[in-house]
């Protein structure tokens, strides 16, 4: 029988309660030990193994075992994994023009084959990557044997990648995924070019590392950032989309606190178009990133443990929760 959306609804629903609550969040916060930790997620089902590590991979996995079983179309979800795509793109180009082993390092799920994007990349065959991604990706193969500069290389398939998304976003029909890519860029556009203007780097650089979204004027914040970071920094803190202005302020206290409200941004957009969802995908989508957070959350615990950081100072640190 072919499964429904409303059949997926009524799922995620039930499986959301599985998330953590913020007692858990505080359980963990208290805790001395990665043993202790490990112990509790797996008591919790959260995933199998014997590091937080081991336990993080496991529950992705079996994250993806039950959207893929439940979501009526699993390709919803190609827009991220195409982020894994480039990642590994980017990962087999370095490993293969410095003899450097990257195996462990590529990521899953993805829509090209490992295998498949290996031996891409050694026979220089970028015409079998899909369009959108074989030009960007000889241009960087190009740059980095040519030049060795890995930064321009990269920047040439992350502006692919973004231009991308947006054109995934706008083609999904869902409210939530195209508001979610397009914030998702527009902050991507705002990293780049600060740290771009940061470390003083030319016009083609920004020229080829940022991209056209609403509410970013490519031309505009290129301009400024070859000027450097201070006038870069007074235009972006007086533009007001996607909170752009709250953003700016959170960043000059901080990276960190910026890094966190631009997640807490996501989150808040998943909670309120998909968790009480009744139709569609967005239930799926919500699951999805209530799941991702969720990985970010032990990591940043984890490494709160390691380093003996107090619990207050670690609070500070943790995204909101999408449950």
């Amino acid at each position: 029988m072919a499964l429904s959306y409303e059949f997926s609804i009524g799922s995620v629903r039930a499986k959301e309660t599985g998330l953590f609550s913020d007692a858990e969040v505080e359980q963990m916060l208290a805790m001395k030990s990665e043993e202790e930790l490990v112990r509790f997620l797996r008591d919790k089902g959260y995933g199998d193994g014997s590091t937080v590590a081991e336990i993080i991979d496991s529950g992705r996995e079996k994250m993806w075992k039950y959207i893929r079983s439940v979501a009526p179309d699993f390709s919803i979800f190609d827009p991220f994994f195409i982020q894994n795509d480039v990642h590994n793109l980017k990962t087999i180009l370095k490993g293969v023009m410095s003899g450097r082993k990257y195996e462990q390092l590529l990521l899953l799920p993805c829509t090209v084959k490992h295998k498949d994007m290996i031996a891409i990349v050694e026979n220089r065959r970028f015409d079998k990557l899909p369009g959108w991604l074989g030009e960007a990706a000889d241009k960087a193969y190009q740059t980095l044997a040519e030049t060795k500069d890995a930064r321009i290389s990269d920047a040439l398939v992350d502006k692919a990648v973004m231009e991308r998304l947006l054109v995934e976003g706008k083609a999904s029909r869902s409210a939530f995924l195209d508001e979610y890519l397009r914030t998702m860029v527009f902050y991507a556009n705002v990293k780049i070019a600060i740290r771009g203007a940061k470390a003083d780097i030319g016009q083609y650089y920004f020229e080829n590392a940022l991209c056209e979204c609403d509410g970013f004027d490519k031309d505009r914040v290129t301009r400024l950032a070859v000027q450097g970071s201070g006038q870069l920094m007074k235009y972006l803190e007086k533009q007001s989309a996607y909170d752009c202005k709250k953003a700016m302020a959170l960043y000059q206290e901080s990276t960190s606190l910026f890094e966190k409200f631009v997640d807490n941004q996501l989150i808040r957009l998943a909670r309120k178009l998909c968790r009480y969802s009744s139709e569609g995908p967005e239930a799926l989508f919500g699951y999805y990133i209530g799941c991702k957070y969720e990985r970010k959350l032990i990591t940043m615990i984890a490494g709160g443990i390691k380093t003996a950081t107090p619990p207050d100072q670690l609070r500070e640190r943790l995204r909101e929760l999408y449950g």
